[in-house]
């Protein structure tokens, strides 16, 4: 009988040692699908031999499958014997089975079953943003209420400050009970029952639209699901609950995550999956969600959070309230086991991290920051409009009581999934003739970490346009508004782009111009908010150098009037446009220049519609009658840093950015249209620029355009579909890394 054993032991070893064709192909097979997780797989036996940690697809060969133990969380070997009884009779290995042909055959590998439950109509209210939290957030969804003792005690064991939501599923009299045994447990909780509709992912996202998760670090998902198409889904819950909630180490594993600023979701080992080899029936519903944020036809090269059991950040929670998901988006509860809205939303939000720049990390991944953090920028700038007041000029030109706001309230979607009409928020429709408005507007940039705003001053020949705002503010001494001035110098004519249509206010350069120009900005020179970036010259900025009639002469008597002035030096800059002017302007004219997007990052292989390839869109172009263009934001965002394109700016930029960019307000039916832009993409480009341009600009220095162009979409200030997160995108990569492994490790210690 030893004997016996030895021998068995010494063909096992030789089987592994040197695995027959037929294991060596399934496996790579195996791995190629995905339905081989080496993490997962290996978590299963904690006292794995070493060998077999090296090589855990043999061990699920030669033993691990006659064990009962699966391969991946969504293939369970002996569920899929007991789906598929001829299998098991056959005495084939239901892998080597589905792998070959059982897949393709359709067959099911997963067992269900729909509960018949009461109705429920009631729903979460919303949350009152200004209340005390925790640094944390935890959301736990109940479907099996006889899974409350198992979390109460991982709840319990939590070594961190968070504050506790938990959702029921409606059962009647049962859930009252449970939620009085939860609320015993934990006084604090607050605990919302609901319908049996869109699994675990309805009840978080209807937190999320109500602003429950607002304002925490960090939000951890968790639902106690029970998997009854797989054997081990209990296990598998375990696993799932255990990998991010470690007794331990959670206070520095979650630290850790914090620290890292590419990282958006943590999950247990195991449960980065990639989106490829997983779609199931779900690419054609995740894409229509992802149009709702303008991310639809992202490449599908990314991994998702899989098994919906996670930590995730500030900037996925906003994305997920700008995709609006309301209840009657969500399937009606009827078993599915795939295509659905809930298992189409697993997999989206990996696209909405990607398209941040961000990934999805597993706790063996975790580990403390080590080097610098992103390069700050020195300075920050960005664009500001002064026209959200009435004048005289526009009610004459566009009707009584014409502003900015009149242009963006009309304004409508031209294609699916397009984010128009783009609304304020936190300012509401504000008139600048009330100053206040501008103080609160300094608090939110200087939050973000937005040093000055460069105020669009509109001098023509003498004549001054929107003056009144600027003129208010220096007889307000007590409102803090960093500020300085940009000589807006394009006419201005009927379809607002400065170059064709219309005249309806003229620019002059009539001799002498220089002189009453500077007399022009001498009142806003001497007040203590205008802005010295280099810390002893005023600043100033030219828009359309181009048009100047003798530009070196122009800008020579300029700087001679500042200093008759006893203004002495100023510091003179030009926005670097694309398009030429009438007059050529040395590039060493200027003490510094802006980039300005999206002027001259629009490349040909940008273009979606309207471009040399035509329609590039598809079922999800505009309709007959727009004229317009419409570009991908993400490859104006990628060419930016280009070496080539950077190489042809004028040497001193400022690197520019903008947040979005989309005209629809101001032309209609021949607008131009940046797609894709939000936070997230925003948040891409920024980091990007920060790896790259920043460091060769001038005086790492940055430029955004704009704070408040609303009609043009290009605006920082909070909205309606994503309330500050942009601000909030700012704040965390410019902002010495708020959110960084001290903070946190001070704020767990």
């Amino acid at each position: 009988m030893v004997e016996l054993r030895r021998l068995s032991k010494l063909k096992l070893a030789m089987r592994a040692l040197l695995p027959a064709p037929k294991m060596i192909s399934t496996s790579r097979q195996a791995r190629r699908s995905g339905h081989f997780n080496p993490m997962f797989y290996r978590a299963q036996i904690k006292a794995l031999h070493p060998f077999w940690r090296i090589f855990p697809m043999r061990h699920y060969w030669l033993r691990g499958e006659r064990m009962g133990l699966s391969p991946s969380p969504n293939f369970c070997p002996l569920t899929y014997l007991k789906l598929n009884p001829d299998v098991a009779q056959s005495g084939m290995s239901p892998l080597w089975h589905f792998l070959q042909s059982g897949q393709a055959e359709g067959r099911p590998n997963k067992a269900t079953k729909t509960e018949k439950l009461p109705s429920y109509a009631g729903s979460i209210p919303r949350f009152d943003p200004r209340r005390e939290r925790a640094p944390y957030a935890v959301h736990l969804h109940l479907y099996y209420p006889d899974l409350w003792p198992e979390f109460a005690q991982h709840l319990s064991r939590m070594k961190v400050a968070y504050d506790l939501y938990v959702t029921l599923t409606w059962r009647g009299a049962e859930t009252e009970w449970l939620t009085d045994q939860i609320k015993d447990a934990f006084p604090n909780a607050q605990v919302f029952p609901v319908a049996n509709r869109g699994r675990d992912i309805l009840p978080f996202v209807s937190l999320v639209n109500a602003g429950a998760f607002d304002g925490y670090d960090a939000v951890c998902k968790l639902h106690g699901k029970k998997s009854p198409h797989r054997d081990d889904g209990d296990a598998w819950r375990q696993h799932l609950v255990e990998g991010i909630l470690p007794s331990d180490t959670l206070p520095r594993d979650l630290s850790w995550f914090l620290s890292d600023n590419d990282a958006a979701f943590w999950v247990a080992d195991g449960q980065a999956y990639p989106v490829r080899q997983w779609w199931g029936s779900n690419r054609p519903t995740t894409d229509a969600m992802l149009r709702r944020v303008e991310l639809n036809g992202q490449p599908d090269t990314y991994v998702f959070p899989a098994g919906s059991i996670y930590w995730l950040k500030p900037l996925m929670i906003g994305m997920i309230k700008g995709m609006k998901l309301t209840t009657d988006l969500f399937e009606v509860e009827e078993g599915q086991i795939d295509g659905t809205l809930a298992h189409a939303f697993e997999r989206g939000i990996g696209a909405i991290a990607a398209a941040a720049g961000q990934k999805v990390v597993q706790t063996a991944d975790l580990k403390p920051a080590y080097g610098p953090p992103p390069r700050r920028p020195s300075f920050v700038s960005a664009f500001y409009l002064p026209q959200f007041h009435p004048i005289e000029e526009n009610d004459a030109w566009w009707g009584p009581g014409y502003t900015e706001w009149s242009a963006v309230a009309r304004a409508g979607s031209v294609f699916p999934g397009h984010l128009q009409p783009a609304h304020p928020a936190d300012l509401g429709f504000y008139d600048l003739r009330l100053t206040e408005v501008m103080g609160d507007q300094a608090r939110l940039a200087q939050g973000a970490g937005i040093d000055a705003f460069c105020v669009y001053h509109y001098w023509f020949g003498g004549d001054r346009l929107l003056e009144s705002p600027l003129d208010r503010l220096l007889n307000r001494p007590g409102i803090a508004f960093p500020f300085y001035l940009c000589w807006a110098n394009e006419s201005w004519r009927r379809n607002w782009d400065g170059l064709s249509g219309e005249v309806l206010m003229p620019q002059d350069y009539a001799a002498g111009f220089e002189r009453h120009l500077v007399s022009s900005t001498l009142p806003y020179m001497a007040d203590p908010r205008y802005q010295r970036p280099d810390g002893h010259r005023p600043r100033f900025v030219i828009y359309r150098p181009e048009d100047l009639p003798d530009p070196v002469q122009n800008i020579a008597r300029l700087r001679r009037a500042w200093r008759d002035a006893g203004v002495g030096e100023v510091e003179l800059g030009a926005v670097s446009f694309h398009l030429a002017g009438p007059s050529d302007v040395p590039h060493d004219l200027f003490d510094f220049w802006i980039e300005m997007p999206p002027h001259g990052l629009v490349a040909s292989n940008a273009y979606l519609f309207g471009g040399a390839d035509g329609n590039l869109m598809g079922d999800g172009a505009p309709g007959p009658g727009f004229n317009g263009l419409i570009y991908d934001y993400q490859a104006i965002a990628r060419r930016s840093t280009d070496p080539k394109y950077r190489a042809k700016l004028p040497d001193r930029t400022i690197p520019g950015i903008m947040p979005s960019w989309d005209n629809t307000a101001r032309r209609k039916n021949r607008a131009h249209i940046a797609k894709g832009a939000n936070p997230a993409t925003f948040r891409a480009w920024l980091t990007d620029v920060q790896q790259t341009s920043l460091q060769n600009g001038y005086r790492g220095e940055l430029f955004i355009n704009a704070w408040n162009e609303w009609a043009e979409k290009a605006m920082l200030e909070p909205c309606q579909t994503f309330g500050r997160l942009n601000l909030d995108v700012l704040a965390e990569c410019i902002c010495a890394n708020a959110l960084g492994a001290e903070v946190a490790e001070a704020r767990n210690a």
